[in-house]
């Protein structure tokens, strides 16, 4: 599908125009928005806004690195949105030049509507411009970051608290899970923190450097999810380490306890092997009293052992 929005110079908002005409006098700047397009509609970036070639094989492969790359007339961003319950990367590709901004994805983008609707609803559309309509998608995608980050942060409290009483097998197993969700907002987040300071960096980008402190706005916001994630990295760490250390030293208290029960039947199994050999002649066997004799030693010898390793400390 794809839709579009005009802004002619009488500062009027036109929506749904054919793209046909938006290449004329009367229009200050336009937007088109590729919304899960057919093989047929992707051909429209080479026919009707002859974009380059490689920025259209972007688009066609999905799931490129966030990134910029500068061409005669426009320039091409590529940028990564989340999906709040599932994680997954949702790439929105950009075509940004003098006048007009379009834009391609083959999922449904929540940020990219926002703004979308916004612009609509605006009671002074002239306000907008391309320029304009760049840093509020880059400025959604990355506010979308943070509800996503604190839900996680939230998660690894409830781990660390365990109010549900849950095992330490399934603490681990939610633990490692919250490790692998945050390296996948890392390998987004980052990316895009490279992306955002290159735009800043560039010295091609008027639109951008007329905005400058809106777009260091943007970046300051990623730097500041880097450092979430950083940190709830090294939370997940010390939470992991501490259950790691319990689950060890519990483990060394079964053995120890296993140890002294081993150890306090060594001489009772030894003396029961003895008088357990089938010889003839054992002269203990025809004593009356010897089975008594032998188990009242056998008693004596484990309670001593008992006590002493209490004295030693194994049971503290």
């Amino acid at each position: 599908m794809i839709r579009t929005m005009a802004m002619t110079k009488d500062q009027s908002l036109h929506i749904d125009l054919p793209i046909e005409r938006l290449h004329n006098d009367t229009i200050e700047w336009y937007w088109v928005d590729f919304f899960e397009p057919t093989p047929s509609e992707t051909q429209k970036l080479e026919s009707e806004f002859n974009f380059h070639p490689l920025a259209i094989e972007d688009c066609i492969h999905t799931l490129q690195r966030p990134k910029l790359d500068y061409f005669d007339d426009h320039t091409f961003y590529v940028i990564h949105a989340l999906n709040a319950k599932s994680l997954d990367k949702e790439e929105i590709d950009i075509f940004h030049g003098y006048g007009y901004i379009v834009t391609y994805h083959k999922a449904t983008s929540p940020e990219l509507e926002q703004v979308w609707n916004r612009i609509q609803r605006d009671k002074s559309p002239q306000n907008w411009e391309e320029d304009h309509v760049l840093h509020q998608l880059l400025d959604k995608v990355v506010d979308n970051y943070f509800p996503i980050v604190y839900a996680i942060e939230d998660h690894i409290n409830d781990i660390e608290d365990n109010t549900k009483q849950l095992s330490m097998e399934r603490l681990l197993e939610q633990l490692f899970d919250t490790r692998a969700d945050l390296l996948t907002l890392r390998q987004t987040v980052h990316p895009m923190r490279d992306l955002l300071y290159r735009m800043l960096s560039s010295q091609h980008l008027d639109g951008i450097k007329e905005r400058k402190e809106y777009f260091s706005d943007i970046h300051d916001h990623l730097l500041k999810v880097s450092e979430l994630i950083e940190s709830n990295r090294e939370m997940t760490t010390d939470i992991r380490d501490s259950y790691m250390s319990l689950n060890s030293h519990e483990t060394n208290r079964t053995m120890q306890i296993l140890t002294v029960i081993s150890t306090i039947f060594m001489p009772l199994t030894f003396i029961v092997g003895i008088y357990g050999m089938n010889f003839t002649y054992m002269p203990e066997l025809d004593e009356r009293y010897a089975y008594f004799v032998v188990l009242s030693i056998m008693g004596v010898i484990a309670v001593l052992m008992f006590l002493w390793f209490k004295r030693k400390g194994w049971f503290n």
